[in-house]
């Protein structure tokens, strides 16, 4: 057993960055290297699960968004995307609880290093964190998410809704320039991590 003078505890890195800028990429290379992965994308759909409290309330104000208890995620979407008032009261709802959940599951790891992916600059806050990293993409974020499925046009709602460049590059201690190739990501990343392993 360790002493306390030499126990390590776990290191918290955040990485965020918009939709199409390759985030997964860059939290699976952490993956690879060790740490426990969050994904708040994840926490959010458990969070808009059948019969819970987030649920009911996005049914009270918009009813056409759930069907027999069950949320149409695309008909949300539609909503929400396209009216940042509507936006940011739907945060207003799911935010907290998304949070309190990777509080817990941090609560949970904590000599583990752990990296939590967000898809939203102001939903973890930084305090806490050895590192808050942001991936760049800005000329490709729009093909990589149509070629992953993506409608246009919703993307390019989603992309207007979302944080500047300008805003996620003031959130961060670093960015990481994802334009490349996988090869130079890895180039990118892997010192972020052997940084963050040091302490």
């Amino acid at each position: 057993m360790q002493d306390d003078e030499s126990h390590r505890a776990g290191a918290r890195v955040l990485v965020g960055g918009g939709i199409g800028a390759g985030k997964s990429s860059v939290v699976e290379m952490f993956r690879r290297a060790g740490f426990h992965v969050i994904i708040a994308d994840d926490i959010g759909r458990t969070v808009l699960q059948p019969g819970t409290e987030a649920v009911a309330i996005v049914e009270e104000r918009w009813p056409s968004a759930v069907k027999d208890g069950e949320l149409d995620r695309g008909a949300l979407a539609t909503i929400v995307f396209n009216d940042r008032g509507e936006l940011a009261t739907l945060e207003a709802i799911t935010h907290p609880e998304i949070k309190r959940a990777i509080d817990a599951e941090c609560e949970a790891h904590l000599d583990d290093d752990i990296v939590i992916e967000t898809p939203v600059a102001n939903l973890m806050g930084d305090a806490g964190f050895l590192k808050v990293a942001v991936v760049a993409a800005p000329e490709l974020r729009l093909a990589r998410s149509v070629t992953r499925g993506g409608a246009r046009a919703d993307v390019m709602a989603r992309m207007g809704m979302q944080a500047s460049d300008a805003e996620w590059s003031d959130w961060a201690d670093v960015v990481i320039d994802n334009s490349g190739t996988p090869e130079e990501l890895e180039w990118r990343v892997v010192p972020i991590i052997e940084e963050v392993r040091r302490g």
